[in-house]
């Protein structure tokens, strides 16, 4: 029997087959990748052939209209389609945001995520999350698996928005990060990255600060890649987060 995890985010949804009651880390058996706009084709094509599955859970941070079209998608198969609420503890973690419910269901599962691959290799300090995406993520986990909060900022795409429409002239290629850049591309790329990583370095040190030890650092995101090299402290990029924290709550204990 088989077990299908759906994240959806701002621009594309991703899903993938695994063995029911497969532990975080593990190979999906299959996997896909669809940007929103074709959900409506996912039972005629990309889900045409796959095995019925048992149990589905989903990450949705696009809204209740795409939610709605993917379970239409899904009603050939006799299954129930169960998406993450963020609460007040799930999986062992304690959500310490101030209205639990009002946390995006993607940061809460990748924090999971992250705390599941933090406890298989041993460690268990804190840990901090960064998802790059559309949106950039920065979430902080204590040593006791206490969501202490974190901090949502633009991603790249969005800054060079903001900056083309707000200024005059900038409407150039992105470029390269340079220590000291001396075009406007590159200019425009360091900047953006520089805005990210320092946000990332600054989460970093208030955690180490705060548990009294270095936290480990895993990035995930479509855009991860692009910023890993630039992040001047340890740090792991880490595929598939959020696919790991679905994972994790899947095997948790219903209560």
């Amino acid at each position: 029997m088989s077990f299908l995890a759906i994240d959806i985010g701002n621009t594309r949804l991703k899903w993938a087959v695994y063995d029911d009651g497969a532990q975080p880390g593990a190979q999906p058996l299959q996997h896909g990748a669809v940007f929103l706009e074709n959900i409506d084709r996912l039972a005629d094509e990309d889900w045409q052939g796959l095995a019925p599955p048992r149990r589905m859970l989903g990450s949705n941070v696009a809204g209740d209209a795409v939610r709605r079209r993917v379970e239409e998608q899904m009603e050939h198969w006799d299954l129930t389609a169960r998406w993450v609420v963020p609460a007040p503890e799930t999986a062992g973690i304690r959500n310490g945001y101030d209205h639990p419910t009002r946390l995006g269901a993607d940061r809460w599962v990748a924090v999971i995520g992250a705390h599941a691959h933090a406890r298989q290799r041993g460690f268990d300090g804190p840990v901090l999350t960064v998802m790059v995406g559309t949106a950039v993520t920065v979430d902080a986990l204590s040593s006791d698996a206490q969501f202490l909060g974190g901090l949502i900022l633009p991603g790249h795409g969005i800054m060079l928005r903001a900056l083309e429409g707000g200024t005059a002239g900038l409407r150039v290629p992105t470029g390269e990060v340079r220590d000291f850049p001396t075009n406007t591309s590159d200019a425009l790329t360091t900047g953006g990255t520089f805005a990210i990583t320092g946000a990332i370095e600054r989460m970093y040190r208030l955690l180490h600060q705060r548990e009294g030890r270095a936290p480990l650092l895993l990035m995930t995101g479509g855009a991860g890649w692009k910023v890993a090299p630039a992040v001047d402290v340890p740090h792991e990029l880490v595929e598939g987060l959020i696919f790991d924290g679905l994972l994790a709550i899947n095997a948790a204990p219903r209560i």
